[in-house]
């Protein structure tokens, strides 16, 4: 790897990754007095609002519950938007990054390549590359630092993954993944444009494409059964009417499974007559967000009939905004692909009337799939050519795991990497430490709530239990902490347990793995819910930290 520093850069603790966990994770250690020092492979903060720059990119989450909730951060914050885009959340990164003074504590466009643990001095070594430095200074590329402590918060989208079309590397147009998008922009103006996929990240950049491209394909793999997002915009009245009633908030965000403002309806869809299951539906969709997914009847995830009567009513409401016959079944089938909820939904503004403009075509790659991918464009399997210069791939990502394994990770084991580990099934105590691996603390990765959580609420839940881990070692003078193997088969036994609760195993989706050749196929999240979650790792904490091996 080049050139490595004689005399190790030594720390404390390090975070790896400056989005929601790693910036929270940073100032609860930097609070807790440890000398912790953060890297991240970016130019800035923000985690995926840093990565994800493309056209309409912005959060389904809305605020006030899109937040970090310590005071400092948000009495003296004001919102302009109530689903807030890409430039805004970064905007509010770099507020937090003020607020909590940790500017001197991040260094950016650094990114982790390896990590190797010392048995002998309980500490891990890790092998950085600096990407900013030029060809001149090639002698400072590599650096290694020394840590007690790593949290790595890679998140659960940071590796894209493209599918291998035939003849991909032939394009001699632009190609870019949404989740790699140029910090610069792209003008795709008088351009022709492809996007292929149409999932959130294919959402939002479908309908701002459709208003610039010459002419825009859509190749669609699975039909989205996205959900109108109405973004009210937030004036001094809105915000100071949010703050007023933040704290009872908070208590709120505690005690829901996903860490909203709202919750799961307790009763049943089945239970209820048609007329008031039809104002309860119309009214959650009016609500904008994803209430009609997290915020409908507590049966619909669960009974397949009740499955069905919800995407039939979402279905009837989405009809008539299609107005070719072929792209209504294309885009809102009569029998649908997978049971409504059990992929990823997504928020939208005007998405369905986007394919009734006479620059956007639509192709169902079920029907008919890409064969070949020439200089100039893409030919699917009827014979057609699609004539593009540009390709954009929302194709998503090696998700969950995928941050985590593109590092080098070796423990006890020199022979083995995490990745080595996991090859044939992801094992870890609490989605948060993993056997064989000690004093590597994981935020936001496989086994915890993740994807079934909001960003803000997983981090703080997390984050304190992780500070406080480390204190307890501390001030108990102790350098190891490894979870049992016992303890961690458990814990992947219950989180396999919990994800074949209801019908979310009906679908092929990236919450098992399902997007990439080879993964196995598992439940990637914890889906029991925060309150459930939190409860399991304290109970941990207050009995000295069961399922784990400590040691001086």
């Amino acid at each position: 790897m080049g050139s490595i520093s004689v005399e190790p850069n030594r720390k404390e603790a390090v975070v790896i990754g400056a989005g929601f966990s790693g910036i929270y994770a940073l100032h609860k250690l930097k609070e807790a007095g440890f000398d912790v020092h953060l890297y991240e492979a970016g130019s800035g903060v923000g985690g995926i609002w840093h990565w994800n720059c493309y056209p309409g990119a912005r959060v389904d989450t809305p605020v006030p519950t899109y937040q970090l909730t310590s005071d400092e951060t948000w009495t003296g914050w004001n919102w302009s938007q109530r689903f807030p885009d890409y430039s805004e959340l970064r905007t509010y990164f770099q507020h937090l990054v003020k607020v909590w003074d940790l500017g001197s504590l991040i260094t950016f466009n650094t990114r982790v390549e390896a990590m190797r643990w010392d048995e002998q001095s309980h500490q891990w070594t890790l092998q950085l590359r600096h990407t900013n430095t030029t060809p001149s200074s090639s002698e400072q590329q590599d650096e290694e630092v020394v840590a007690r402590d790593v949290v790595v918060c890679t998140g659960f989208g940071s590796k894209p993954y493209i599918p291998p079309f035939p003849g991909l590397s032939k394009f001699q147009g632009e190609l870019h993944h949404t989740g790699l998008w140029p910090q610069t922009g792209l003008d795709m103006t008088g351009k022709r444009v492809a996007v292929i996929g149409t999932g959130a990240s294919g959402v939002q950049l479908i309908q701002e494409a459709a208003k610039q491209a010459a002419h825009l394909t859509v190749f669609q793999r699975t039909p989205n059964t996205a959900l109108p997002m109405r973004n009210d915009q937030y004036d001094e009245a809105m915000n100071e009417a949010w703050k007023k009633t933040f704290d009872d908030t908070k208590q709120t965000i505690l005690r829901t499974y996903a860490g909203f403002d709202y919750e799961f309806d307790p009763g049943s869809a089945l239970q209820v007559a048609p007329e008031v299951k039809a104002d309860f539906y119309r009214n959650l969709l009016k609500s904008g967000g994803l209430h009609f997914w997290l915020g409908t009847y507590s049966d619909v995830l669960f009974s397949e009939e009740a499955n069905a009567e919800a995407y039939e009513f979402w279905r009837q409401t989405v009809l008539p905004r299609i107005h070719d016959p072929r792209n209504q079944e294309i885009l809102a089938p009569k029998v649908a692909t997978h049971p409504f909820g059990t992929k990823r939904i997504s928020l939208e503004k005007q998405y369905f009337e986007v394919f009734n403009q006479d620059n956007v075509d639509l192709v169902s790659l079920v029907d008919n799939p890409i064969v070949e991918v020439t200089e100039t464009g893409i030919r699917t399997a009827d014979g057609g050519f699609h004539e593009l210069d540009i390709i954009c791939a929302a194709t998503g990502f090696d998700s969950v795991t995928g941050g985590i394994t593109s590092i080098d990770i070796r423990g006890t084991d020199p022979k083995e990497s995490i990745k080595d580990k996991w090859s044939n099934g992801t094992s870890t105590l609490f989605g948060i430490m993993v056997n064989d691996f000690p004093n590597l603390f994981l935020m936001y990765g496989p086994q915890a709530p993740t994807a079934f959580a909001t960003g803000p609420s997983s981090a703080e839940c997390q984050g304190d239990w992780i500070a406080a881990c480390l204190s307890y070692l501390r001030d108990h003078h102790l350098t190891r902490i490894e979870p049992t193997k016992a303890a961690e088969q458990d814990w992947r036994d219950h989180t396999l347990d919990m994800g074949e609760k209801g019908l979310f195993t009906k679908a092929k989706s990236w919450y098992y793995g399902d997007n990439i050749p080879g993964k196995p196929r598992e439940a990637l999240n914890y889906m029991a819910g925060l309150p459930t979650y939190r409860k399991k790792i304290w109970d941990s904490a207050t009995n000295d930290y069961e399922g784990f091996n400590l040691a001086a």
